[in-house]
């Protein structure tokens, strides 16, 4: 694929040099097109530019970086969150970042950072405009599920989706649903090896119920009954790969 086009958004100079400088000699594929030292100038460039990558530290004057996120909205760049502060973490997962780089920057995590968002991109450019097919064949078989007065069979394919409900887990059919005291791990555990995908800390899906995969914040899934399940930064590889 073409280089990603990439800015970062930080507010210390010292920072972006040093940010720069990596990337100039361990990233090949990164094509800087800008730099911001505050949300404004960031947004400025942000709807400049048609972007792949977002470098974005956290903490900036006027504003941080989920403002600056909350302020663009729905967008198909990736971002790789680069801050001295661990504590971060689980609000950028929140804001559907891909990575989070932790100050002084390590190079070979940088290097992993750029390799990811890279098959990310260009998975997702292959599969733009076309027909979903897995590259798994019909899942077939049964699971077992608990009830009060003994237990009931499903059969696998007729899964659209499971979603957690605390240490509950709804299991969605083509028809109905069922509420199940066990949780969405244990249906994983089960599930991953008959071509169910965990797109979401809430979500596994039927791979193979998947019709339509939309670009976007985090990335999400049509299903065949219409329903769309967003899709986590740290699941998205592992789920396009199911894919031709």
């Amino acid at each position: 694929m073409d280089n990603l086009k990439a800015i970062i958004v930080e507010d210390e100079e010292t920072s972006r040099e040093i940010l720069r400088n990596y990337i100039a000699k361990y990233c090949p594929k990164v094509t800087l097109l800008g730099e911001a030292a505050n949300v404004e100038e960031a947004l400025l460039l942000i709807r400049n530019h048609d972007l792949d990558l977002v470098f974005l530290d956290v903490e900036m004057p006027y504003g941080n970086a989920f403002d600056l996120l909350d302020r663009v909205g729905d967008r198909q760049f990736e971002t790789v969150f680069v801050t001295a502060y661990n504590h971060y973490a689980i609000d950028a997962l929140n804001a559907h970042a891909s990575y989070y780089l932790l100050k002084p920057i390590s190079i070979d995590k940088l290097i992993e950072a750029v390799d990811y968002v890279s098959e990310i991109k260009e998975k997702e450019n292959s599969l733009q405009n076309t027909v979903l097919k897995p590259i798994i064949n019909q899942v077939a078989g049964k699971i077992t599920i608990p009830q009060q007065n003994g237990f009931e069979v499903l059969e696998i394919k007729d899964i659209l989706y499971c979603q957690a409900d605390d240490n509950y887990t709804n299991i969605f059919l083509k028809d109905t649903k069922r509420l199940v005291s066990k949780t969405l791990k244990h249906f994983e555990e089960i599930l991953s090896e008959n071509g169910f995908a965990r797109v979401h800390k809430s979500y596994l899906v039927n791979v193979n119920e998947i019709k339509e995969y939309k670009k976007g914040k985090g990335g999400s899934v049509v299903l065949t009954n219409g329903k769309q399940v967003m899709v986590s930064p740290s699941r998205k590889k592992e789920l396009l790969a199911f894919f031709n």
